[in-house]
């Protein structure tokens, strides 16, 4: 598993129930996220991946894309890593009825782009933290039903990512009929852990209903 990238793999206490898998911030690693995969799935119910990004960038650490601005990722860096990343989410062979994407920073971004991404298959739920819906020459958000369930929490007190883009991918999938939780916090660019206890409960709905 992860020949293309390095991941971390967190493999189920029983038979896997579902798969999570958690995309980094800029300048992180496959290690940042693991406490969240923890926090979100305690019994450890579901098969959790944490992959690295691709590039080694300025300042240091992983990325997922060059940043030059906000909401529009580099064209040339973000359209090679989606390759390489969708490639490899093919060939780990997920049962996407049972799958959940999510993301924090640029992996939110990263999130958004490989769970609507058009051609793509469709995951049964998404969760965006802090992040935006990509700009990108070249590649489109299809939001068009069937949808998954989506999960978006931004800080408005957001120096890194401003809260307006939590409210703008919010304003898009409420108007493509999207079952979204929708929540802000009075955080900077971080995660609420309240909102993290939330969303525990909101993963065992997602995949019940799945499987319903």
């Amino acid at each position: 598993m992860g020949e293309a990238l390095k991941v971390l793999v967190r493999e189920p206490a029983g038979e896997a129930q579902g798969a999570l898998v958690l995309f980094h911030g800029r300048g992180a690693d496959e290690h940042d996220l693991v406490p969240l995969l923890d926090a979100l799935d305690p019994e450890r119910r579901l098969l959790g991946i944490t992959p690295r990004g691709p590039l080694s960038l300025p300042p240091g650490g992983a990325h997922w894309y060059a940043l030059h601005e906000i909401g529009f990722p580099d064209p040339a860096t973000f359209t090679a890593t989606y390759a390489a990343v969708t490639s490899w989410l093919d060939g780990l062979d997920l049962p996407w009825e049972r799958t959940i994407l999510g993301g924090f920073s640029q992996g939110a971004v990263m999130t958004y782009a490989l769970a609507l991404g058009a051609g793509r298959p469709r995951p049964t739920g998404l969760i965006a933290l802090s992040g935006f819906m990509p700009t990108v020459p070249g590649f489109e958000l299809d939001l068009t039903q069937p949808l998954p369930r989506a999960a978006v929490g931004h800080g408005t007190y957001d120096p890194v990512i401003e809260v307006e883009w939590g409210r703008r991918a919010k304003a898009s999938l409420d108007e493509a009929g999207v079952d979204l939780t929708y929540r802000e916090s009075p955080l900077p660019h971080a995660i609420d852990p309240r909102f993290v206890g939330e969303l525990r409960t909101w993963i065992a709905e997602t995949l019940g209903a799945a499987v319903a």
